[in-house]
């Protein structure tokens, strides 16, 4: 097969940091390669070099694209080449319709007026093209986050697309979308059109993929053939350096005294008043011990773990939380955080930090007192406390005052866990800890869960990963429809089990 894509040599550097050392990727033509490593490995920025997000000159080394030297000066330029980039967060305008979407920057137009109907006509055909029968005028804002990546599909088929490449295309879908998205990438590929996929998902990556390219620390380390069959711990052994036989880390736990307790809990919607949303929920959690919440999205397990810290999802919330077997006051956030509570988003960018400041300022934000007196910042306290909590969770940072904004996902993620171990919390609730991480960055947060029920600590974790909460959890609540529909140990625990349960409820 004919190479479409050759990168020789990229090396790229930003102030302080080698992000990518002397890296070569080879893509034939007509084939879906993936590329797996571990956050901050590379691979986002080895896209970026590829597309024109960084421009040619900022970086060294050769792309050599369809036949010819490629010297990308912007995205324009690539796309004109039939190059196009989904990046991992979606980049569609949520008031517009899915045409209006389509060919934004790209428009139906004479003369400067938009031919609406051509628009349509067009937008319907690439809607049939990847499996959507949605009508063209619907609002993006109405679609599921899985619809909504197949719209982004679609608008890079309205270019004219070569090479498609996907950043992490299903991180943020359930089982049956990725299904669908996986799927849709085959039939692209039996159209003839060459895709990159970047994956931390292993089974995606065997599923698709015909070719792996391993990066590790800037470097590319391994080239897998697919075709000829490969084992997911190959592809692990390469991308952290070493066997990972066992992916949760051993733990000892022994369940103590009762820590917290949720009784008949019900939540309403915050805009619809006649929507139940959580419905009688009761649970409990003991000292040492990790407590899972399994069940499929909307099923109500972040609106649970919202409204009970600090009331900041729903309304009409009735029911009692105690610690310590005393009723404590959870109505707002301050309130939860004083009661001993601390809750970690799954929406670390938007919700869990301010990306444009630094890590000592994301990690003292949630309890500045600690920091302060009389009401006056210090800001030597403030670099102490991030200092010991980047030791403690071993964040990969040259230093405290760089922006979060430019670390890896695994790397936000432990700021995001700094920021709420800062407030001593009793109870931990982890809203999908590792969504969006490489396996070795999991190793070490499962690994700083555990440290923490070693000490005495409760902790929660709601995962859509089944196996992530049957290799970390002591005992698992399964969910569906905004209720619990089953409680299992974590003995009698399994995938069959956990999805029966929400079957036939």
């Amino acid at each position: 097969m004919t190479a479409l894509l050759e990168m020789r040599s990229i090396t790229k550097e930003f102030p302080g940091v080698k992000a990518l050392d002397q890296v070569n990727l080879t893509v034939a033509e007509g084939e879906i390669h993936a590329i797996c490593g571990e956050n901050g490995a590379g691979k986002s920025t080895l896209m970026k070099v590829l597309s024109g997000v960084y421009p040619a000159g900022t970086y060294d080394g050769d792309i050599h694209y369809d036949g010819a030297l490629a010297q990308f000066r912007g995205i324009r330029d690539s796309e004109d080449r039939g190059v196009i980039i989904i990046h991992q967060e979606l980049a569609l305008v949520p008031q517009l319709s899915i045409a209006e979407n389509i060919f934004l920057g790209n428009e139906t137009a004479t003369g400067g007026v938009i031919n609406w109907h051509e628009a349509n006509r067009r937008t319907e055909e690439l809607l049939r093209k990847v499996g959507l029968k949605e009508s063209p005028t619907t609002l993006i804002d109405s679609l599921g986050v899985g619809k909504q990546q197949l719209v982004e599909i679609a608008k890079a088929l309205s270019k004219d697309v070569k090479l498609l490449i996907l950043d992490e295309p299903t991180a943020a879908l359930q089982e049956n979308d990725s299904q669908k998205l996986l799927d849709l990438m085959l039939e692209l590929k039996a159209q003839g059109v060459t895709s990159i996929i970047i994956s931390h998902k292993l089974g995606e990556v065997r599923y698709v993929a015909d070719t792996v390219t391993v990066i590790r620390d800037g470097m590319s380390v391994s080239t897998l053939d697919a075709k000829a069959g490969l084992s997911e711990d190959d592809i692990v052994r390469d991308m952290v350096g070493r066997d990972m036989s066992d992916r949760y880390p051993e733990r000892e736990r022994v369940a103590g005294e009762m820590l917290m307790e949720i009784e008949d809990w019900n939540v309403w919607h915050p805009e619809h008043a006649e929507r139940q949303v959580i419905k009688n929920i009761s649970m409990n959690v003991r000292a040492g011990e990790v407590v899972g919440i399994a069940g499929l999205m909307g099923s109500g397990r972040t609106e649970l773990a919202m409204s009970v810290f600090g009331k900041s999802y729903g309304r009409g919330t009735t029911g009692t939380v105690k610690l310590h077997g005393k009723p404590v006051d959870v109505s707002s956030v301050p309130r939860a955080i004083e009661a001993g509570l601390a809750y970690v988003t799954e929406d670390r960018k938007h919700l869990g930090l301010v990306l444009e400041e630094t890590i000592r300022f994301n990690t003292t934000l949630s309890k500045l007192s600690n920091v302060s007196k009389g009401g006056v910042l210090d800001s030597h306290a403030e670099t102490q406390v991030a200092e010991k909590y980047r030791e403690a969770l071993r964040t990969r940072t040259p230093s405290v005052f760089q922006q979060v904004g430019n670390l890896s996902g695994g790397n936000q993620q432990k700021v995001v866990l700094a920021k709420w171990l800062n407030t001593a919390p009793e109870v931990l609730i982890l809203d999908e800890p590792t969504r969006g991480i490489d396996v070795g960055a999991k190793y070490e947060i499962y690994a700083i869960i555990n440290e923490l029920s070693a000490s005495g600590k409760g902790v929660v974790m709601i995962s859509s990963e089944m196996p992530e909460l049957l290799g970390m959890c002591d005992r698992i609540y399964v969910m569906n429809e905004g209720a619990f529909v089953g409680e299992l140990p974590a003995d009698e625990a399994s995938q069959e089990r956990i999805m029966s349960l929400i079957v036939n409820e």
